[in-house]
């Protein structure tokens, strides 16, 4: 088989030197096929440097000697004999002139790999300047030339060139790999045409090299590369030998290419370890089965200690009458407590009642004067300001970014998809239309235009239009109309055709960064503002690298961020709002036959503050529908013809107004204290604040109502008695609550903190004004499920807690109907990369040092660790790193800028300027020689001091294509004696599609910015406080999701430890009762949690919010049933939660269910009658009382536009008052049934009461609303323990 391929090489070859004029005929060792210059090439009308051709000249090599022979060893070192030897060349002092700067230009981008600089080099000097040249050179096409001195001469236009094909593919693969450190892209990119680099063969990258059409090229030059071991004929040898490798050093004081540039370099890496495996017990999921096994355990446990008691039940059938027990000494101090609660607030209550118009008064002003400071009132939308802490790290790292770097840029980006038609025929959006647009700002008055606001990143400081960068498709025709509707005739081999639009664009996508295409268009690929516009920036929705095959067209235009105290800010919003007018114009006028999305900067914040202002009706429509349920609630009802009568209108025009003036109140003293508010204060505080408020004047109200006045008592008293009797309980219940919310108040997130913190001071206000103003308004107003079933529900809500996903998807936080919503499908669909990926270095490294220096590059001689070259590994997994783009680096564009084989770096020598910068353009003659650097080495450090800033600000041209401005003006941050500040170094993210995966992303880039700056602190010289972090414009956001479980279990578990020790300290140290109701929160948490996962609500910090919000609210369902079970006086566990269910369960329902209860012709006795009992009288009320205080005003949430407000606010809230109402009105009950405390003696029974005691007792009796007088008939004015 080689052979049979050998055979047909030398076929070829040999046709096609039979086919080809004999211009030169002698092929031999020693001559020459051209020699000199014979002026401009006549074929080539375009040309980015002059296209001079070399004069036929099939004669002997002439000796090379003084200047030709200094120059030729300098460039082309290999051609140059020894001391003793002649060395002869086949071209002139011009001619290798001419060739000094094409190896300049090509070293500009491949010297970063020496092996690669060499080799190319070599081509060039073999071509040109070989003593050999006739021996692989045919010439095959030449024209006239007249000489000045009106001589003629055949000039060369066109020529044959045979290599051997093994080495010119070991040319071309020392040569593959090299990276372009400013685009994180291939040096090939720009060397092979319209194949790019992905589609570059050795073929293909030497036909680009030898097209007259390519810009660079000075004539054509048809390669030939003949297989090993074969001979084209005619005296033909192909050019051969060993090219170096791209792992080969040149020399001992050279180092080979690095593994950034050359694969053959880089050590065995590791691939890094993914994300753990899901924890499964073998082939079932882990946590399902350790939530199985949990329950069967807690279940067996209940079962046995159920048996175990009714063993015990059986033996004690027939107890005989056991003594009165001792009351404890817990037990006295709880009486001693509660007695003392319950004089003061009866004292309290019957004040306030006689005296009501000046307490309401008083409290009216009280509270208006606080609500006062809501003119003080600043309310936060900036979402960075609500969700991260201003000292989180994410924060610190975003203002020293934006302290040396300045802000983000803004983005406005368009997305246009033309479904079912060709890519072929996509009409794009008017770029001019858009480019031209200008906007009023009416603060400024003036009219802003794109140029007054666009990011210019080669014209920063008077920019045009021209000067802005966008990128898009049309930019590959400079945006200009004509250029894009420009044809042209082309010879293709021996076929002529049209090429117009399409073939340029072809060509470009492959080869952005080209100056000059190859068809006869001879356009440039870089855009109108002087950049490369990439494929995968201006194209999205194409299979693997055809972007030919695109689906959708990408505009994207980048704006200057400017704070938000600068006057511009309003320019650039102004412009914004103008921007999206007009793509909603073209969206409209296009719509039947494209698809367009968009986005500014500013559609975020727009879409949020829209839909809130909309929502505020429905908001309005809740309140107004628990204000209409609490005021028929609390009525008591004889006929139809009585309900306006008998509805308490005015007492629930008091309990709003309570609620309402708590929560300004609260949100007045905090603004007069400097504490922002937000938009999330203000849609939950108030509901928060209601369920507590109105679940609290519901057992006060219908307490009132179904106590009947003792003899001899007036109005006030019976308001003090029954203030006595629920005021405690609803003391134990707020100050939980506060203690709760205050301890909230500790998360680091400023939204969390705020709402705690506000919720805490508005339950505090709720609290006082209700034990002032409405009770003075009052005066003036003259059983249950199995255990086993919770138990079950709580480990099925543990494992679904594991499931709920962590985040907020951007696309939740807009309503429903918003465009938003389309561009982010867009998005997703169709974007192939991600946002960019800074890695930021602090102060307190030398980048001067060659330590420094080598531990930030890439190229030949960095370190193996170096900050680069960590990031490139870590591109090679981008499904474990997020990275999918090297980062870009100035310093090695720097030392390639510095390389004097170029032109980049140079010095005025003499004259006026003698020392300044000279740029590659300037043709002065000062320059020349100028080099900065003599050879090809490190700068010290007083050069790098000295060329860094004429580095940073040298525009990039054709002649030096590593000038920094643009690239790197920006990227580095310097003080006035030149010292590094803080310096960046971009990378690409590969597109991120979900809330976990930028989650992921943070933690991932984070993790490779430690290592990094673990290997930069070993660098000498460096401080230990150097580091370099990871930033991009979303971590701000996405920071809180690192942390945001284990803040919210600590947060949670805070709000938790008040209620247990209030209830513990209030109940008098009762362990059992405290302990149930720590027990019945918890499950109530448990089982929310578990339920979000059920019904598609991810866990974030809204919902960490909600969350606070449901241990306060769970602590009214929970916390007056606990009350009244530890106070109750009947004989067995089971009576007292009956007891406690009908009468507490009732109140935190519709509360009239105390009379039932002493309804005695209930059947049954026993357990069996409490529970029926219970049942029967709590859900004949049908539902709670805080539930239904909710519900109604939650349902409404479900028809709001904003999908934030229909799944954290009603989703959440919803499940939130179910859960807690199940738990409240069933569990609690049952488990206070099994493990309450013992019964409580009444006072005066225990062995030792005294008389005085007794009657103490009465007081306390009645303390809680949960003693006998409670449950007793309302005609017996008896004192229990009184006879």
């Amino acid at each position: 088989m080689p052979a049979s391929v050998a055979l047909a090489g030398a076929v070829l070859c040999a046709l096609l030197v039979l086919a080809a004029p004999s211009l030169t005929p002698i092929h031999r060792a020693g001559y020459c096929a051209f020699y000199g210059e014979c002026g401009r090439n006549p074929e080539v009308n375009v040309s980015l440097v002059a296209s001079k051709v070399p004069c036929l000249s099939n004669q002997p090599a002439q000796v090379a000697t003084g200047t030709v022979l200094a120059l030729l060893r300098s460039v082309c070192p290999e051609l140059v004999r020894g001391d003793n030897e002649t060395t002869r060349v086949c071209c002139s002092l011009a001619q290798l002139g001419a060739l000094q700067l094409s190896v300049a230009l090509s070293g500009a981008v491949l010297s970063r790999c020496p092996a690669c600089a060499r080799n190319f080099a070599n081509l060039y000097c073999n071509n040109i300047c070989s003593p050999n040249q006739s021996l692989f050179t045919n010439v095959t096409r030449v024209v006239n030339y007249t000489t000045t001195q009106g001589t003629t001469k055949l000039a060369v236009v066109e020529y044959q060139c045979f290599y051997q094909r093994d080495f010119a593919d070991a040319s071309f693969t020392s040569c593959q790999g090299v990276r372009l450190p400013a685009t994180g892209g291939y040096a090939i990119d720009t060397m092979c045409g319209r194949y790019g680099a992905r589609l570059c063969t050795t073929q293909r990258w030497l036909d680009f090299q030898g097209d007259k059409n390519n810009g660079l090229a000075p004539l054509q030059i048809d390669f030939q590369l003949v297989p090993n071991g074969t001979q084209p004929g005619d005296a033909i040898v192909p050019l051969g030998g060993q090219a170096w490798r791209c792992d080969q050093a040149l020399s001992d004081e050279e180092q080979p290419c690095s593994c950034q540039d050359c694969a053959e370099s880089c050590p065995p890496v590791i691939a890094p370890s993914g994300p753990p495996p899901p924890f499964r017990l073998g082939n079932a999921d882990g946590a399902l089965v350790l939530c199985g096994l949990l329950f069967g355990l807690l279940a067996l446990i209940f079962i046995i200690a159920l048996m175990c008691r009714c063993q015990r039940s059986k033996k004690d059938a027939t107890p005989e009458p056991a003594p009165a027990r001792a009351t404890c000494c817990s037990a006295r101090l709880s009486d001693v407590s509660h007695r003392v609660l319950a004089r003061a607030f009866r004292w309290w209550g019957t004040l306030v009642a006689g005296h009501p118009v000046v307490v309401l008064v008083v409290a009216a002003v009280l509270a208006g004067l606080l609500s006062a400071g809501l003119v003080t009132l600043r309310l936060t939308t900036d979402p960075v300001e609500l969700w991260s802490a201003p000292g989180s790290r994410a924060r610190q790292e975003k203002a020293f970014h934006d302290e040396h770097f300045g802000p983000f840029l803004r983005t406005n980006q368009v997305i246009v998809t033309a479904p079912g038609r060709p890519s072929s025929g996509y009409e794009s959006v008017d770029d001019e239309r858009l480019a031209a647009t200008t906007a009023w700002a009416p603060a400024s008055g003036r009219e802003v235009t794109l140029s007054d606001i666009c990011y210019a990143p080669l014209n920063p400081t008077q920019p045009g239009l021209g000067d802005c960068c966008v990128n898009s498709v049309t930019q590959y025709f400079q945006n200009n109309g004509t250029h894009l509707a420009m044809t042209a005739t082309q010879l293709d081999g021996k076929v002529t055709g049209t090429v117009d639009w399409r073939d340029h664009l072809i060509y470009c996508v492959n080869s952005p960064l080209s100056f000059k295409d190859i068809t006869a268009l001879e356009l440039s690929c870089m855009a109108e503002y002087g950049g490369p516009v990439f494929p995968y920036i201006a194209f999205g929705g194409y299979p693997g690298s055809e972007y030919t095959e695109a689906e959708a067209l990408i505009v994207t235009y980048s704006l200057n961020n400017f704070p938000r105290d600068d006057p511009r800010h309003e320019w650039v919003l102004s412009w914004e709002q103008r921007f999206l007018e007009v793509v909603g114009d073209f969206q409209r006028t296009h719509g039947p036959n494209l698809s367009v999305t968009f986005m500014a900067e500013r559609s975020l914040e727009d879409e949020i503050n829209r839909t809130t202002g909309e929502d505020i009706p429905v908001f309005a429509v809740s309140y107004l529908v628990v204000f209409i349920y609490i005021t028929l609630a609390l009525g008591e009802y004889t006929a139809w013809r009585r309900i306006l009568v008998e509805s308490k209108v005015t007492l629930a025009l008091g309990g709003i107004a309570v609620v309402l003036g708590a929560v300004f109140a609260s949100m007045g003293l905090l603004a007069l204290l400097g504490l922002p508010s937000s938009l999330i204060i203000l849609e939950v505080v108030p509901f928060l604040v209601l369920a507590v408020g109105a679940d609290n004047i519901f057992i006060f109200v219908q307490e009132y109502q179904q106590s009947q006045r003792e003899p001899d008592e007036t109005r006030e008293q019976h308001i003090g008695r029954v203030l006595a009797q629920v005021a405690p309980s609803m003391l134990l219940c707020s100050l939980s609550e506060v203690i709760c919310f205050l301890l909230g108040a500790l998360s680091s997130m400023p939204a969390v903190r705020t709402f705690a913190l506000t919720a805490a001071v508005a339950i505090a206000f709720d609290f006082l004004l209700q034990m002032s103003g409405f009770v003075a308004l009052l005066a003036l107003d003259a059983r249950r499920q199995e255990v086993l079933l919770f138990l079950f529900l709580a480990c099925a809500g543990l494992y679904l807690t594991l499931q709920v996903p962590v985040g907020l998807d951007q696309e939740l936080a807009m309503p429903k109907d918003s465009y938003m919503l389309q561009y982010f499908a867009a998005l997703n669909q169709y974007l192939a990369v991600g946002v960019p990926t800074y890695f930021v270095t602090t102060g307190g490294y030398n980048f001067s040092s060659s330590a420094g220096t080598n531990g930030i590059c890439s190229s030949a001689g960095c370190a193996s660790n170096s900050l680069t070259q960590t990031i490139q590994y870590a591109t090679r997994f981008p499904n474990v790193s997020y990275l999918a783009i090297p980062a870009t680096s100035w310093v090695d564009d720097f030392l390639d800028w510095l390389n004097p084989t170029g032109r980049c770096c140079r010095i005025h020598r003499f004259g006026n300027l003698s020392g300044e910068f000279c740029p590659s353009t300037s043709s002065d003659p000062s320059c020349l020689g100028g080099q900065c650097l003599n050879t090809t080495r490190r700068p010290t450090v007083e050069e790098f001091e000295q060329f860094l800033p004429w580095f940073l600000h040298d525009r990039p041209t054709l002649q030096c294509a590593k000038g920094g401005l643009g690239a790197y003006d920006t990227a580095v941050s310097m003080d006035a004696n030149g010292t590094i500040l803080a310096s960046r170094f971009m990378a690409y993210q590969r597109p991120l599609r979900t809330s976990q995966e930028y989650t992921a992303a943070l933690r991932a880039a984070r993790d490779l910015a430690e290592e990094i700056t673990t290997n930069l602190r070993q660098v000498p010289g460096t401080d230990p406080d150097f580091e370099v972090f990871p930033y991009t414009v979303t971590y701000v956001y996405y920071e809180q999701y690192l942390t945001v479980v284990a803040e919210g279990v600590i947060t949670l578990a805070l709000c938790l430890v008040p209620t247990f020790g209030v209830s513990f300290l209030l109940l008098g140290m009762d362990l059992r009762s405290s302990a149930a109701t720590l027990l019945t929160i918890t499950m109530i948490l448990l089982d929310t949690v578990g339920a979000m996962a059920l019904w598609d609500i991810p866990y974030n910090a809204v919902a960490l919010i909600n969350l606070v919000a449901a241990v306060g609210i769970s602590v009214e369902f929970v916390s007056h049933l606990t009350c009244a079970f530890a106070h109750s006086t009947q004989p067995s566990r089971v009576e007292r939660a009956a007891e406690a269910t009908v009468n507490m369960g009732s109140k935190v329902g519709t509360g009239r269910g105390a009379t039932a209860a002493r309804d005695p012709g209930l059947p049954g006795d026993g357990r069996d009658r409490a529970t029926r009992l219970s049942l029967t009288l709590s859900w004949a009320q049908v539902v709670a009382g805080v539930a239904m205080t909710n519900l109604p005003g939650i349902v409404v949430l479900a028809f709001a536009k904003a999908q934030l407000i229909q799944i954290f606010f009603f989703r959440l809230n919803l499940i939130i008052t179910l859960v807690g109402l199940a738990h409240g009105l069933v569990f609690l009950p049952v488990l206070l049934s099994y493990m309450g405390p013992s019964p409580r003696v009444p006072a005066g029974d225990a062995a030792g009461d005294t008389r005085e005691d007794a009657v103490a007792g009465s007081e306390q009796g009645v303390g809680l609303a949960l003693s006998n007088p409670c449950f007793e008939d309302k005609d017996k004015a008896t004192v229990p323990g009184q006879g």
